[in-house]
């Protein structure tokens, strides 16, 4: 997977996953055209989080907003990653691209990366998962944002389960 090429070792991990009844080339397009804002649980947790209520959340808005493309692999996965101070109140987001990334390492931050997978499934539906997973560059950032993971955990996996349900809605259209 992609994923491990990005980020092999790190401090926290999330995973969701749900089967989809529809065929992975379907729900490959429909991860891209999802407009994640439309969910209330999606725009009420970001609301809450002091970013705002967004327009539109689609995977290439968020490429606008310090998340940076770092790898494709159509139909199957895509990989974005974002470094910054994630434990603040602006998230300390620090505009990278992709090279960039694989070199961060200021003292006191976090990167993360976060990806969307789509395989075929055993029952003839589609798995599509995500992955999210954190590394925190040294002991302090270590520090910061273990209890802010402790807080934002549950919001996190909320927003990642809503964004699959979405995407499956997508894709049945």
């Amino acid at each position: 997977m992609l994923i491990d090429d990005w980020m092999p070792v790190y401090d926290a991990v999330e995973r969701h996953e749900r089967a989809v009844a529809s065929p992975g080339a379907m729900v490959y397009a429909a991860l891209w055209r999802t407009d994640f804002a439309a969910s209330g649980v999606v725009r009420w947790l970001l609301a809450l989080r002091g970013l705002g209520k967004p327009r539109s959340l689609t995977l290439a808005s968020l490429t606008e907003s310090g998340f940076v493309k770092l790898g494709d692999r159509p139909p199957h996965e895509v990989v974005l990653g974002v470094a910054g101070k994630f434990w603040t109140p602006s998230g300390g987001r620090v505009r990278l691209d992709a090279e960039a990334f694989r070199r961060f390492e200021r003292p006191g931050y976090a990167t993360a990366v976060w990806n969307f997978t789509v395989d075929d499934a055993p029952s003839g539906s589609v798995r599509l998962a995500t992955e999210t997973r954190i590394r925190c560059v040294d002991a302090v950032a270590r520090r910061r944002f273990r209890p802010y993971w402790a807080v934002v955990r549950l919001g996190s996996g909320l927003i990642r389960i809503s964004m699959l349900r979405a995407i499956a809605q997508e894709a049945s259209r």
